[in-house]
């Protein structure tokens, strides 16, 4: 356990956040089936891409492919779960069980599997029916074409496309309901654009053409904008501040890079990139809106830091389009109602939303509970600005930024 505060409330300093989790985890896949991708550079620390990274070595390491590792176990890696789930799947002649943590065996995995059985693939449930752990045996001839749920997780849409130009004929994928998180899609298709496979929207789906070979490359990774994301709200509730991030683009692959106008319109936090570095400032005057009201259907995963910004600012805030939040590491909506009411914030939630709607006076240090998931401890840690907290499993910022707690001592917060 951990206990935060910050005696001057004014923080300045540079930083450099890791690369992206999301990116580094789709040029790892990449890699293994285009061996002429020869360096990913700014490759993510986090635990989720280690992991990854972990897995793909270890079904790499065995010379026998009949024996290729008949185990792999990804702990709470959600990521790692659906990826490797597509890219094992479409090895040949490999029976690899598929298997995670507690909490990741109760994440459905079933739309995944339907679309890529349907491929001719040969998926099966050790366990509980749409759930993990899998057993996954190959078949060797694969089908051009399926349909799949779009309005769960964009990551089965994505570990499709990532291993969809090995296909003998490429794969034409036709999205049921509505996309969730198309940011998250958009970055994998423009990943895929850039070393030259032909990716086409439809009207409801998406449409990858094969590929045999590419050209020899190294690919540099953007860092994490959701890692950012507490940045931003760390000035929002600090006085007079002013932070710079490396490494960042102008033009990113991230969704998460609307923080910028989101915390500039709701929060007054200036921001610019030059020469690859994010520069933020706080504006001193700015007036805070009384309640706002967002749609984060497209970037669910900086949900947490704008409620907890809203709740230092006691700003009312109805935060929508979050019903894969349940899905997560943890039900994140659930996890924040619990406990933002230590903070003396009142909320109601629903399926695909969370409503700030009152604030009140707390008199002791409040203990927050992380629930396994990392988003939690990081999105709760810019309250020490305002008040003393303690966190609790404080190395749970493994999975996405190891560095956390160390950046926030370089910038003056008390931690012990």
């Amino acid at each position: 356990m951990l206990q935060l505060s910050h005696p001057t409330s004014e923080i300045n300093g540079k930083i450099q956040i890791t690369g992206s989790k999301s990116e580094s985890n789709r040029w790892l896949i990449l890699q293994q089936l285009f061996p002429n991708i020869h360096r990913i550079e700014n490759l993510s620390n986090s635990e989720d891409t280690k992991v990854l990274l972990e897995a793909l070595n270890l079904f790499n390491s065995r010379s026998n492919i009949q024996n290729k590792a008949s185990e792999i176990n990804i702990g709470h890696t959600g990521t790692a779960m659906r990826f490797l789930t597509a890219f094992f799947a479409i090895q040949t002649d490999v029976e690899i069980i598929l298997t995670g943590s507690e909490r990741m065996q109760q994440r459905p995995i079933e739309p995944l599997v339907t679309g890529l059985n349907s491929l001719g693939c040969n998926i099966s449930y050790i366990k509980k029916e749409g759930f993990p752990p899998l057993r996954i045996r190959a078949k060797s001839s694969l089908n051009d074409e399926l349909e799949i749920r779009a309005d769960i997780s964009s990551q089965y849409i994505t570990a499709l496309l990532l291993v969809a130009p090995i296909l003998p004929n490429g794969l034409k994928i036709h999205f049921l309901g509505e996309l969730t998180s198309r940011p998250y899609i958009e970055m994998t298709k423009q990943q895929l654009d850039s070393i030259g496979i032909d990716v086409k929207w439809l009207d409801k789906g998406l449409q990858v053409s094969p590929i045999k070979n590419i050209s020899e490359q190294n690919v540099l990774v953007e860092s994490d904008w959701s890692s950012a994301s507490y940045w931003f709200s760390m000035l929002a509730l600090s006085e007079s501040s002013e932070i710079e991030l490396s490494s960042y683009k102008n033009q990113s692959l991230q969704g998460d890079a609307s923080l910028k106008q989101i915390y500039a319109q709701y929060f007054g936090i200036q921001s610019e990139i030059e020469d690859d570095v994010l520069k933020l400032k706080k504006i001193t005057d700015f007036k805070f809106p009384e309640s706002i009201e967002l749609n984060l259907n497209n970037t669910p995963d900086i949900a947490q830091t704008i409620a907890l910004t809203c709740a230092g600012l006691k700003i009312k805030a109805k935060l929508t389009g979050l019903h894969t939040l349940k899905l997560k590491e943890t039900d994140r909506l659930e996890a924040m109602k619990n406990e933002l009411k230590k903070l003396g914030v009142d909320t109601v939630i629903t399926e695909n939303s969370i409503e700030l709607v009152a604030f009140n006076n707390v008199n002791d240090i409040p203990t927050i509970e992380t629930y396994q998931d990392h988003r939690m401890a990081m999105a709760f840690a810019p309250l020490a600005l305002k008040m003393p907290l303690k966190i609790n499993d404080e190395a749970v910022v493994d999975k996405s930024y190891p560095t956390f707690w160390q950046d926030l001592r370089s910038v003056g917060f008390a931690i012990v």
